[in-house]
């Protein structure tokens, strides 16, 4: 039993180290679409999908909370912070949902992940900066979230076959 636990604590910390990276490496990129500011496909999210169907819930929150708080005090500010974590609560939350229903394919999931991560965000802005009109920048972060997600998705379906071959 101990044993597994290690394993298990192991594994969750190589998974987490995939995504740190992933999220430097899609810091090293030059922005999707100029025009509109703070748009990322959300490379790390292939990890939080593989932990949401491989390990469920719990693994891929603590994943996700570790990962936020680390490129946070990496690479960000408290905002940063504050505008991820809002991010990633509220997509993982609807992802598991999503998921555990069974309606959802692996890419619809991740759709509603990325759409909803970046409702999380817009939220916060609305909130901390009081002005609605925020809420109009939700209309082309729901294209591009549905974009970045079919994308991280798709890339999940793929790993997920590819770990079930290898009986991983």
């Amino acid at each position: 039993m101990k044993n597994k636990k290690i394993s298990r604590v192991a594994e969750l910390g190589l998974f987490t180290t995939v995504a740190l990276i992933l999220s430097y490496v899609e810091s090293l990129l030059p922005p999707i679409w100029a025009a509109v500011p703070g748009i990322k496909i959300g490379l790390p999210n292939i990890v939080i999908i593989l932990i949401l169907y491989k390990a469920g819930f719990k693994a891929a929150a603590a994943v996700s909370f570790v990962r936020v708080a680390i490129v946070s005090l990496l690479f960000g500010s408290i905002m940063t912070f504050a505008y991820s974590m809002a991010g990633a609560v509220l997509s993982l939350t609807l992802m598991a949902l999503c998921k555990r229903s069974n309606v959802f394919s692996t890419v619809g999931v991740s759709i509603v992940g990325g759409v909803t991560h970046n409702l999380g965000q817009i939220l916060v802005a609305i909130a901390l900066f009081d002005t609605i009109q925020l809420g109009y920048y939700m209309i082309i972060l729901a294209f591009t979230g549905t974009v970045a997600g079919v994308f991280i998705g798709l890339a999940g379906t793929i790993l997920l076959r590819r770990l079930e071959k290898m009986k991983i």
